[in-house]
Order: C-alpha cells, then structure tokens, then sequence
C-alpha cells in the first residue's frame, strides 16, 4: 500500500509525539523560513537542534538558543524528527542520515519533494512527510 506524502497519522504522530527536531539548514538569519519555523517549533514546545555545514567552520554556533551541528550524526543525543529546508534535488540524503541516526519522523518543507528518498525511508519503516509544512498542518487543526 502506497502511503500519503501528507499522510494524517504521520502528521499527527510527528507534532503531538516527538518532540526533538533537527533543522537541516537552519541558519541564524531571522528571514529565512527555516528561523520562523524552527522558532514556531519552539514555541509549541518542541526542541529544535540546529543542523548546517557552518556549524563545523564556526564551532560553538547556536541558532534560538540551541547548539549547532554540522551533520544529523554529529547529534549525541536521540532526534525524532529531521526537518528539512533544502531544495528537493539535495534533500534525499538527509532522509537516508535521519533513519541511520534512528530518527522516528522525516518532514520535507512545502516544495521539497523526493519521490525515491520517500520510498526508501518508509521502506526502512520510517514516516515521512513531504511538501508540507508544521505552521500549515497546525493550522488545519
């Protein structure tokens, strides 16, 4: 059975039950959407964790008060769900490092889409969901 992209159980799972996300791309620039969504997160009481390549160059970066890190695997802790803001053509491998890590949950962003990366992560018994975003799904409640 093929599942939803926005399929409502996963949905409902990823923002009332897990409460750790990483942001892959979040940035401490307060105009780009990863910073608006990721703040949002917070103020749902999920925690966020920062993920982005500029973390190993500037060591010690923060982002909302949160530590950065360079990759999904530098994380010691457990993530639940990998939230990420990257163009569709890059997204995929983050899935594939969000289920070695064990998170429970993959969201791609509105307009990131990755049919083949969808296949493998729920393949792999992860949900995922794509080309929508937490603020939208919150709002149809």
């Amino acid at each position: 059975m093929t599942r939803s992209w926005q399929d409502p159980a996963w949905v409902e799972t990823m923002l009332e039950e897990c409460s750790t996300w990483a942001v892959v791309g979040l940035s401490g620039d307060p105009g780009r959407t990863a910073y608006s969504i990721a703040s949002l997160l917070q103020d749902r009481g999920k925690r966020v964790v920062p993920v982005h390549p500029a973390a190993a160059r500037e060591g010690g970066l923060e982002v909302l008060g949160e530590r950065a890190y360079a990759t999904l695997s530098d994380i010691p802790f457990p993530v639940d769900v990998v939230d990420v803001f990257r163009r569709s053509e890059a997204a995929g491998p983050f899935a594939d490092e969000a289920v070695r890590i064990g998170a429970r949950g993959v969201w791609f962003q509105l307009g990131v889409v990755d049919e083949a990366a969808f296949e493998r992560t729920t393949a792999a018994g992860v949900a995922m969901v794509m080309d929508t975003c937490p603020a939208i799904e919150w709002r149809r409640r």
